[in-house]
């Protein structure tokens, strides 16, 4: 599984995650400050779901009708440690949670999910 951590993704996550051996490229580190525009496009073109706290995305998406990536993971609470929101993903990808297609909204307590257009 690919991911591309927005700017606003935890840096203790991101290594989290590739401790684990996942593939997360972050925006934080290779493309600060980019518009949500170009990190949409970099997620189409790098086959990457998206890993964000930016709630911005769902309505590029859904509302102007930007080109969807393949799977968007909102994390709509903020974590209480840096550390949380790789957790947070790892239980859900765990319990079987399939992203590809879909808007994830990730909330303490569960998890919501509407298909991208």
């Amino acid at each position: 599984m690919q991911f591309l951590a927005d700017e606003n993704f935890p840096r203790i996550s991101i290594n989290h995650l590739r401790g684990l051996g996942y593939d997360v490229a972050s925006c934080s580190e290779d493309a600060p400050q980019a518009a949500d525009e170009e990190v949409l496009a970099r997620a189409i073109r790098e086959e990457r779901f998206l890993l964000t706290f930016d709630r911005d995305y769902g309505e590029l998406i859904y509302r102007l009708g930007f080109p969807s990536p393949i799977g968007v993971i909102y994390f709509r609470d903020r974590p209480q440690n840096p550390a949380e929101s790789a957790e947070r993903l790892c239980n859900t990808i765990d319990r079987g949670i399939d992203f590809t297609g879909m808007f994830t909204v990730l909330e303490l307590e569960k998890v919501r999910q509407r298909p991208l257009p």
